[in-house]
């Protein structure tokens, strides 16, 4: 049975005359006549009685009509849903991402994707880069914001931003009012880090900018969130080297200064699986390159992902504004980034 079948059936069941199904199906009598025997055959049961006056349904053929009509009509959706997803319009995404990338316009990026594609269903898992990696690994996830550029060979990745570190005072400190610092004035300070165990990439940068300005820092605390960090130096517990993604925690008691001849950035990776082109994901990352914070320094996407770039939004706002867009199709789950 082929659907050409039920498509031939369900137009005849309609008609009752052959002579105008065949008009109808664009095709002459005698193949008509071919695919419904043909029908009748693998179903086993006479579905018309015809004369040479009239043509009606059997029994079989009223119970038949029916469920011919919903698999003609579920085929077309799956057919739909299928061309959706291969231009990017439908589907599932799961998205792994670090805390700073809330920072990052990613709330924001979520809400413009979802409000252009209302039938995508989305799902977030905050997750530290090692775990976002393994879980692309093990087919969990389907596109990841991180912090490491050290990849196995089955995942693809693009540098989306690159940004300064600046340093993280408490608004009472003796150099909160200074414009800008060297690392060297931060020498005899005590420190809040990223812990190791969570992100060694960035915990081995920031000790790397101390070591470049002659010292060592005094580690009072290592934390799993980068707003864990903004938080305890904002109870005066400690300075920090952050991203300037970090600025827009907004949180009160911390204050932000640049740093003075310090070469190194924090960088933010998108990764996604090896393979063939994904639609979904290439129409995602252009919209998340779209709305990355104006001071950061975007890098141009992969070739594959510059036909659907959306234009920058003209205005910046905080993580709070990641309830834009349908709600009901995003959930989220969060562990250490």
């Amino acid at each position: 049975m082929e659907l050409r079948h039920l498509r031939y059936f369900v137009v005849l069941a309609d008609e009752l005359h052959f002579g105008r199904a065949a008009r109808r199906l664009a095709i002459s009598q005698p193949p008509l006549s071919v695919a419904i025997r043909q029908l009748e055959e693998s179903v086993g049961a006479r579905l018309f009685e015809r004369n040479s006056k009239e043509v009606h349904l059997t029994p079989a053929g009223l119970a038949m009509r029916d469920s011919a009509r919903r698999l003609l009509r579920q085929a077309e959706e799956a057919a739909l849903q299928a061309r959706d997803v291969s231009l990017g319009m439908a589907g599932r995404l799961r998205i792994g991402f670090v805390g700073a990338m809330l920072y990052r316009g990613l709330p924001q990026a979520l809400g413009s994707f979802q409000a252009s594609h209302p039938a995508v269903r989305i799902t977030l898992s905050e997750l530290n880069s090692g775990e976002q990696i393994t879980e692309l690994l093990h087919d969990r996830l389907d596109v990841g914001f991180v912090h490491s550029s050290r990849m196995p060979a089955e995942l693809r990745h693009a540098l989306l931003v690159s940004e300064p570190f600046v340093a993280c005072l408490p608004t009472g400190h003796r150099l909160a009012r200074r414009r800008s610092l060297s690392v060297e004035s931060l020498r005899d300070e005590h420190f809040v880090l990223f812990a190791r165990a969570v992100s060694p990439d960035y915990h081995e940068r920031i000790l790397a900018i101390c070591a470049g300005a002659g010292f060592l820092p005094e580690v009072r605390h290592e934390v799993r969130h980068w707003l864990s960090v903004v938080s305890l130096v904002s109870q005066g517990m400690g300075v920090a080297l952050v991203p300037s993604a970090l600025r827009h925690a907004a949180l009160r008691g911390a204050v932000f200064r640049p740093l003075e001849d310090v070469a190194t950035h924090s960088d933010a990776y998108a990764v996604w699986q090896a393979g063939p082109g994904n639609a979904l994901i290439e129409r995602f990352l252009a919209i998340v390159q779209a709305h990355l914070p104006e001071e950061a320094t975007p890098i141009d996407p992969p070739a594959g992902l510059r036909r659907t770039a959306a234009p920058r939004p003209s205005t910046r706002t905080g993580p709070a504004a990641s309830g834009s867009g349908p709600s009901s199709s995003r959930s989220t789950r969060t562990r250490g980034s």
